[in-house]
């Protein structure tokens, strides 16, 4: 799975202020500039976060930007769908055929890929992220794998 640069930056972004003060608002200009991001592009992704509350922002001298709850009750699946919206494969177009059409059987697969995806997504936390890769892997996508490691429909 690939993610667009504005969620790689969003995902960034929410790291850098999981492990902040929750209580003091970090300005976009230290989160740029730590996470070597383009400021003018990180203010319009947080300005997105704060809008589907992930985010709280606070104006002035002293603002600046924190999560609305514990990096552990905030999955990435939430950032994702923030910034690039719903992770669905319902947008295809397919024509209204039989249930046995190659492109039937293509739509559920699809949709199975993507309801695993989800779970998965929405099993880590941006806590979990803040841990060495190995922690990630064993509490969440080997856990959400079923025994014969098939996910798709074998007919």
């Amino acid at each position: 799975m690939k993610l667009s640069r504005t969620v790689s930056y969003a995902v960034r972004a929410t790291l850098q202020l999981a492990q902040s003060d929750p209580s003091t608002p970090v300005p976009c200009s230290k989160l740029a500039s730590e996470g070597e991001m383009p400021e003018r592009f990180l203010l319009q992704i947080l300005r997105v976060l704060v809008t589907h509350g992930i985010l709280r922002s606070t104006r002035g001298v002293d603002g600046g930007y924190a999560l609305t709850k514990p990096a552990d009750q905030i999955s990435l699946l939430e950032v994702i769908e923030a910034i690039d919206g719903p992770l669905d494969s319902e947008s295809q177009n397919w024509s209204p055929e039989p249930a046995e059409t190659m492109e039937a059987k293509l739509q559920t697969a699809l949709m199975q890929v993507t309801s695993t995806a989800r779970r998965q997504l929405e099993s880590i936390k941006l806590s979990q992220l803040l841990k060495p890769p190995d922690d990630i892997l064993s509490e969440t996508a080997l856990s959400e794998l079923p025994p014969d490691g098939n996910t798709l429909p074998t007919s």
